[in-house]
């Protein structure tokens, strides 16, 4: 592809992505690209990044190109700060950003409408250090390239000229590329470690891969990376895992489809392992979705004893069949949880381990899922921490006594994790809290101090997940 037809491309996919707003940008991108198998590997590669760059920077984007005359925008508290109308961030209008003699006015600008694709892209270039004359060349309306800036366009693109993307009048929430009104529970929770933590929020996530034991040692997994051109460093906490530094397509290598590895985060490895499952048991992972958990589980359980897959939608039980299948694993049965269903009243009491991988915000995940900064809202919040504790309840009764239930989401927030687990323990007094370290299923030390398992990009290098184990005693 051309320079232009990969900017096209990418105008494209985030049109895509913004039109469905409900659905992953990941899951967005597989289709659009399934759907142009034309475009090779490099092409999708230098598509997808470009896309990402401008999903990891929205709002700093947007607070650039809503700007007008000397001043930008007041950007609105409550959700995302696109198209609705609140109070400031901050009290005064922050400096002028744009160059000297373009715009006199002193007032307050007036809002815009959200940045178009177009627009969102061709910035992202700009305060890259591009010059829009060059990126304007590449929209000649020729064949592959994107229709050529409208006056209205360039006139918003010319005041970036000059710019980078930060800019030291941005309120921090902008800045930070988090909601206005999750940014206070933010600097709650992380103190003066909030800059480090978020920073760390919008880097790029490595590529980690869990080694399936019951086909292979993390040594020869490595060495069949390593014949694929893949150069695999061992996790820092995990045994299972490895790590590539940049995104690299891995699925359709041999590795991969010989089931020697699957792709799964440290910390997702590390909560698995924290379950504790032995051979021989049984054990319920009760929100399994596609299975990841549940593949780790079974190699922990050496492909023995039973292990049942639990989730609600059936489109996603079926999607683990194939990598189920793919991993040698045979000791997994699958169940869909329905309203009415009586499975887990029949089977109270009947399990040795539970995992609760329960939904949530998805906070500690940004790093792979920048888009879902842009949908998470304060009722999203709410919604999903009755749901949490629900699905507690439900999954509690099935721990037989002095087995044991780990509860994790993929989150940051108080709310969905430490302050659940204490809701939870004073519903159920039979339940109690085991400690990290005596929990902690690896030699030495365990990642976190405390009783829970609470990792971070920026402290640990894994994903965001938090987990606590809970011991039925009675």
């Amino acid at each position: 592809m051309t320079p232009a037809a990969r900017i096209a491309a990418a105008i494209d996919l985030l049109a895509a992505i913004e039109a469905a707003r409900s659905r992953p940008a990941d899951a967005v991108a597989n289709d659009y690209f399934r759907a142009r198998r034309f475009i090779g590997g490099g092409d999708r590669r230098a598509v997808s990044d470009r896309v990402w760059q401008v999903l990891r920077t929205r709002r700093r984007l947007g607070w650039w190109l809503r700007a007008d005359g000397n001043t930008p925008p007041p950007l609105e508290g409550g959700g995302w700060g696109e198209g609705l109308v609140g109070a400031t961030l901050r009290p005064t209008p922050p400096p002028n950003p744009l160059p000297q003699g373009e715009g006199e006015q002193s007032a307050p600008a007036t809002f815009r409408a959200p940045a178009s694709p177009r627009l969102l892209v061709t910035a992202s270039l700009l305060l890259e250090g591009g010059a829009l004359g060059g990126v304007a060349t590449a929209f000649s309306g020729g064949r592959f390239a994107p229709a050529p800036l409208t006056p209205a366009e360039l006139a918003a693109l010319r005041r970036l000229e000059g710019h980078t993307l930060e800019h030291r009048g941005m309120p921090d929430a902008v800045r930070l590329e988090v909601p206005d009104w999750l940014l206070p529970r933010l600097a709650e929770r992380y103190g003066p470690a909030l800059e480090a933590e978020l920073q760390a929020l919008l880097q790029p996530a490595p590529l980690d891969l869990r080694v399936n034991l019951l086909k292979t040692s993390r040594e020869a997994a490595r060495a069949a990376l390593a014949a694929e051109g893949l150069d695999a460093v061992p996790t820092r906490f995990s045994p299972w895992g490895l790590r590539i530094a940049n995104r690299r397509p891995v699925t359709g290598g041999p590795a991969f489809q010989a089931g020697l590895i699957e792709i799964q985060d440290e910390g997702s490895q590390l909560v698995a392992a924290l379950l504790g499952a032995r051979p021989g048991q049984r054990v319920c992972d009760f929100c399994a979705g596609a299975g990841g958990k549940s593949l780790a589980l079974a190699m922990t359980m050496d492909n023995r004893g039973q292990l049942v897959a639990c989730d609600t939608s059936p489109t996603r039980l079926e999607n683990a069949v194939r990598r189920l299948r793919r991993a040698g694993v045979s000791n997994v049965e699958r169940h869909l949880l329905q309203p009415g269903d009586k499975w887990a009243k029949r089977r109270a009491g009947g399990f040795d381990r539970v995992l609760v991988d329960a939904p949530c915000t998805g906070t500690g995940t940004w790093r792979r899922n920048p888009d879902a900064r842009q949908r998470l809202t304060e009722a999203d919040l709410a919604e999903l921490i009755v749901r949490q504790a629900a699905i507690l309840d439900a999954a509690a009764p099935l721990v037989r006594k002095r087995g044991r239930m780990v509860y994790a989401t993929c989150a940051l927030l108080e709310e969905e994790n430490e302050a659940q687990v204490m809701r939870f323990l004073a519903r159920h007094p039979g339940f109690s809290l085991v400690p990290l370290a005596r929990a902690w299923p690896f030699d030495g030390a365990p990642p976190c101090g405390g009783d829970f398992l609470a990792l971070t990009p920026a402290r640990h290098g894994t994903d965001g997940f938090f987990a606590a184990v809970l011991e039925q005693s009675a």
